[in-house]
This record gives C-alpha cells, sequence and structure tokens, in this order.
C-alpha cells in the first residue's frame, strides 16, 4: 500500500486514519515475525558456525595426527632401509672375505694335494722349503726329527725315513755343490 502518513495524520478523515492504523499493525506484525525470522535464522546460523568451528577443529586435529604418523612411519621407513643397507654393506663385506680365504684356501690347498702315505704327505721336501744353506739344513732336519721321531706321539717311522733320505739327499747336494 503507497500511503503517505505524514499527509494521511494531517489531513486524513477517520477511517483513513483506522485503515493507516490497520496497516501500520499488520506491518509493526509483519515487521515484528520478519525479526523473529531474521532472529531465528541467526540463532541457527550461530549454532552452524560452532558446529562449523568444531568440526574444522576436529578435522585439524585429525590432518595433525596423520601428519605425525606419516612422519613417523617415514622415520620408520628410514631406520629399516639404514639398518637394510647396513646389512648389506656387512653381507658385502663378508663375501669379499669369503672370497679371499676362499683363494687362500685354493693357494694352500695345491700344498695339501701331494700324495699321502699314511695320512702324511710323502713328498717330504715340503719340510725343507726355504733352506739355503747347510747350516739351516741341520737346524730344519733336527727340528723334524724332535717332531716325527717315533717315540712321540705325532711319531712315524716311515716318515723319518723320508725324511733322512731327503736330508741326504740335500745334504750330498751341498757338499758336492750342485746346489742351485
Amino acid at each position: 500500500m503507497d500511503i503517505n502518513v505524514d499527509e494521511v495524520l494531517e489531513n486524513g478523515t477517520m477511517d483513513e486514519l483506522n485503515k493507516l492504523k490497520t496497516w501500520l499493525f499488520r506491518e509493526n506484525v509483519r515487521v515484528a515475525s520478519v525479526s523473529k525470522e531474521l532472529e531465528q535464522e541467526k540463532e541457527q546460523l550461530e549454532k552452524e558456525k560452532e558446529q562449523f568451528q568444531r568440526d574444522m577443529k576436529a578435522a585439524n586435529q585429525k590432518l595433525e595426527m596423520e601428519k605425525k604418523r606419516v612422519k613417523d612411519d617415514n622415520l620408520f621407513f628410514e631406520k629399516k632401509l639404514e639398518i637394510l643397507q647396513n646389512g648389506f654393506a656387512q653381507l658385502d663385506m663378508d663375501r669379499r672375505r669369503l672370497e679371499k680365504d676362499r683363494n687362500r684356501f685354493e693357494a694352500q690347498k695345491e700344498v695339501y694335494d701331494q700324495p699321502v702315505y699314511g695320512g702324511v704327505c710323502r713328498d717330504v721336501s715340503v719340510f725343507f722349503r726355504g733352506v739355503k744353506n747347510p747350516l739351516a739344513l741341520k737346524k730344519r732336519y733336527k727340528d723334524l726329527i724332535k717332531i716325527f721321531h717315533p717315540d712321540n706321539v705325532a711319531g712315524d717311522k716311515e716318515i723319518i725315513q723320508l725324511i733322512n733320505r731327503e736330508y741326504d739327499s740335500m745334504k750330498h747336494s751341498y757338499d758336492t755343490g750342485k746346489w742351485a
């Protein structure tokens, strides 16, 4: 309704004043109703805002917990990886050491692969390796006799005979000057 309120109040009839009064009453009721609706919507928005803030806070806490869990998982994974890398490095070192030992064993195996008689090497020249002069020959011979004499625990009559033959042969070589 398009009513000029000031004009009706000054020049209006009683009927117009009653209509204005009714209109004002209705308008007042409508404004109160709209105001009440707006107040309810404001309360609803406040509740939704609070709920949203609680939800955001919970989501942020959950996100922080997930970040911490991921960080812990990464640290745990890095520690496992370091342990594995150290284990592989140790295995590699062990493999190299084992290869070195195997090569050394193969080199020594040639010495032990000599023909054996009675569990002992028949090539007694091994006992006299490194002997370069008659004095060293005599000392080595005495040491071998002490070890392999038949009266000793490790003694063997056949080995003593082989040692004596080798000693005589080498002594003869020194005496005749055929030693090279």
